[in-house]
């Protein structure tokens, strides 16, 4: 049995992963931690305690930073609709989290059984470099850290350069790249390669039946069409759900051990992951980089755990 925590800004592709982990009967999710990013932490709270629900999940959810640690929050309602979940009329209010704060809730789990869970994160790495700084010695409590963030070998989605992410607190992001954990990094350009749907293939997944199924392309629809406009994909893609993916299966993923580190100034390269692809600058490699999953092997994860 896998145990992880999940750290997420609950939009649209967030809950598509949620609904994975919370589905496999082979994971076992001690909490779900919210941050600000893709929505105002408040909405990203409620949609995270939304999927829990229509999974029939007990897991908790706590409430995070609704900032990033130096910046005004930019989040990305746009690209996911004014609540996160594509606009289709949900009911994403009066839910309650679990009481507590994320951060507390993050040390103290991996404090109390070191080396036994996986950190997942889909969001801005708020959260995690706040619980690195309260407890510097999470590092090594962690038993590896997913990351979907950055861009790996691909290009950005806010700036030529940056992924949202990593734009939305690049301090952030820099800090726990450069914590010690034992990290696996998922870009969007794996996301782009591999995790693209067009109306055809949105359709066969929600050809499945299930209300997770028809849930998770529903959800889709200010996305779709973002990224049809703004993105020039061939249609809604999951950047969440394949790293997430990873997480549950790590052989599905080739990846490259690098050096990684975040540009934190403003303009075009803020949030820009830089990978040392050529060792040039003589520092121990801190990330393993998926350059590459197959597409099947990800869609039938997918298409399993919506059954």
């Amino acid at each position: 049995m896998q145990h992880m925590l999940i750290d997420t800004d609950t939009a649209s592709d967030d809950a598509v992963a949620l609904v994975m982990a919370l589905r496999d009967p082979e994971v076992t999710v001690e909490a779900i931690t919210v941050v600000a990013g893709n929505v105002p932490l408040h909405q990203a709270v409620q949609n995270a305690l939304f999927t829990v629900e229509l999974c029939e999940s007990d897991v908790p959810v706590y409430a995070g930073l609704a900032a990033p640690m130096m910046r005004v929050l930019e989040s990305a309602e746009k690209v996911h609709g004014s609540d996160g979940m594509g606009e289709i009329g949900l009911d994403l209010t009066g839910r309650v989290p679990a009481p507590g704060r994320a951060v507390d809730v993050m040390v103290e789990t991996f404090l109390a059984d070191p080396g036994a869970i996986d950190l997942v994160t889909i969001g801005p790495l708020t959260n995690v470099a706040a619980a690195l700084l309260r407890a510097p010695e999470m590092a090594g409590a962690v038993k590896n850290c997913y990351i979907m963030g950055g861009t790996g070998a691909g290009t950005g989605n806010v700036t030529p350069l940056g992924e949202f992410n990593f734009w939305c607190d690049p301090e952030a992001a820099k800090l726990v790249l450069r914590s010690g954990m034992a990290m696996t990094m998922i870009g969007w350009d794996i996301s782009v390669a591999s995790a693209t749907f067009d109306p055809a293939q949105a359709g066969e997944l929600r050809s499945i039946g299930t209300p997770y199924a028809e849930f998770c392309v529903d959800i889709q629809a200010v996305l779709n069409d973002f990224a049809l406009k703004e993105t020039n994909l061939p249609g809604f893609d999951f950047p969440d759900p394949i790293a997430m993916a990873v997480a549950i299966d790590p052989s599905i993923a080739e990846t490259s051990h690098r050096f990684v580190d975040v540009e934190i100034g403003d303009g075009q390269a803020r949030g820009h992951d830089i990978v040392d692809w050529l060792e040039v600058t003589g520092h121990d490699p801190n990330v393993h980089v998926v350059t590459h999953v197959d597409r099947q092997v990800f869609v039938n994860m997918l298409t399993e755990r919506l059954r």
